[in-house]
């Protein structure tokens, strides 16, 4: 395996969460800033409860460390211990998707998330020639009517976003749940994304496409399910930002080996590769590349393959978007 060519793969990061990248060592940092009590003697104790049975056990952990995210500062300083890191492993683009949902409910107001994050985006274009865009992400096991509300109060803030998004808990909270909120970001000239197909049914991932009218599906994994679903994807050529680690992390599949993958690309499907939420799942985008090609033995070529498909779908400019292709051409 060629980890240098791994770190110099221009790589774009399309399914990232950022309050997933909260390591540890910042969670106790910022919890003593803030005088907050987290339930773990030390930093090790809470690495070791970073083991999961499924994505509810993962949400009910990733919740309890938000609560160390109180100010704007706080959140600058978690998205650029995580845009350093990426930017070392050679990721050059970054979208992230946020939860304001998640921290007004603590009391944590959008502007605080906002003033931090797009600090941190500005700080990471200069610092580390790092590009990115933000996902307005909505909990789909909370009601459409919060996330409607959460559409019209970001309107300030929507230059910032490139889209809108769906996550959290995925089983019982179907696409079409959101069928006006999406509506209403495309009026606004948002783009769309959703989860769907990770624990859910291949039907998830149909309505997605024909109720939010999404323009890519964040994991979508289950869609091998279903081989007219994979037909049209591949026809479509409906963007997958694939998530490996965290599959094998959440249960997804019991081990990378058996992923489906393989078989998505061999179906003609525009795959991606991305961490989700990489202090929880076993690392960033390097390793998640690099666990790829050792369990099915990928060449360089698939690879840069795989990173191609990142830089063309991602939110940003054209100049942005030709400098990228360019990094790949000249590896």
């Amino acid at each position: 395996m060629n980890d240098d060519f791994l770190s110099r793969l221009p790589k774009a990061e399309l399914h990232l969460h950022i309050e997933g990248t909260l390591e540890p060592e910042l969670m106790f940092a910022l919890a003593e800033r803030n005088g907050v009590t987290l339930p773990y003697a030390s930093i090790e104790a809470a690495r070791k409860a970073y083991d999961f049975s499924d994505l509810q056990s993962f949400l009910d952990l990733y919740y309890q460390g938000m609560s160390v995210l109180v100010s704007a500062q706080d959140f600058e300083d978690l998205a650029m211990d995580y845009f350093r890191r990426a930017a070392a492993e050679g990721v050059v683009h970054v979208e992230l998707h946020v939860d304001p949902q998640a921290h007004r409910s603590r009391g944590v107001t959008l502007d605080q998330v906002m003033t931090g994050l797009t600090a941190a985006c500005a700080r990471a274009r200069t610092e580390l020639d790092l590009s990115s865009a933000m996902i307005l992400a909505f909990l789909r096991d909370q009601p459409a009517e919060d996330a409607m509300q959460l559409l019209e109060d970001a309107q300030p803030y929507l230059q910032h976003f490139s889209a809108v998004g769906l996550d959290s808990a995925e089983q019982g909270n179907p696409p079409s749940k959101f069928r006006e909120v999406f509506a209403r970001a495309r009026e606004l000239g948002l783009e769309r994304v959703a989860h769907a197909g990770e624990e859910g049914p291949p039907s998830y991932i149909r309505e997605a496409l024909d109720e939010l009218q999404v323009c890519r599906i964040d994991h979508g994994v289950r869609a091998i399910e279903d081989i007219e679903l994979v037909e049209r994807l591949a026809d479509e050529g409906t963007v997958l930002t694939v998530c490996p680690l965290s599959n094998v992390r959440l249960k997804v599949v019991e081990q990378l080996e058996h992923h489906s993958l393989p078989a998505l690309i061999d179906a003609g499907l525009v795959v991606t590769i991305n961490s989700d939420d990489p202090a929880y799942f076993g690392g960033g985008m390097r390793e998640n590349f690099a666990a790829c090609q050792k369990a099915f033995g990928w060449s360089d070529e698939t690879l840069t393959w795989l990173a191609s498909n990142a830089i063309e779908a991602a939110f940003m400019d054209d100049a942005r978007r030709e400098e990228l292709r360019q990094r790949l051409l000249n590896l």
